[in-house]
């Protein structure tokens, strides 16, 4: 199956899998899925991410694993939301200063910058600006 927009199809089925309450979703492999992964474990939204050979060996997997907290009735994930804002039909640009802050702090934008894929926070030190690509709270 074709996806026109990759990004928006990983946040999706991690959306739908803390739904689910699933601990595992897999999804295709690439290096701007792997980056948002690595993003989201360096701010404790998940546990831990891998990629790992899929059914063939020319296709990789993305392997993600959720994190909740509480116990078993009360469990609850530590992701509450995700928000895809730059899409291939309209890309969204923004200058240092006005990347957005996500819930006062609490959440996290991600950005699109010439010196790689960032938080909005880093790219504010950084002083570079970029493409907004998603925010997670």
């Amino acid at each position: 199956m074709s996806v026109n927009d990759p990004i928006a199809d990983m946040l999706t089925r991690i959306r739908n899998a803390i739904m689910a309450e699933k601990t595992v979703v897999s999804m295709p492999n690439s290096k701007m899925k792997v980056e948002i992964a690595r993003i989201l474990k360096e701010e404790g939204f998940i546990d831990s991410y891998e990629v790992v050979e899929g059914e063939s060996a020319a296709f990789m997997n993305l392997k993600i694993t959720l994190k909740y907290v509480g116990e078993r009735r009360e469990r609850s994930s530590v992701l509450s939301g995700l928000e895809r804002i730059s899409r291939p039909g309209r890309r969204i640009y923004t200058r240092k200063q006005d990347i957005p802050w996500v819930l006062s702090g609490l959440g996290v934008a991600i950005v699109s910058t010439p010196k790689g894929l960032m938080t909005g926070q880093r790219a504010r030190q950084l002083n570079v600006g970029g493409e907004l690509i998603c925010k997670v709270w």
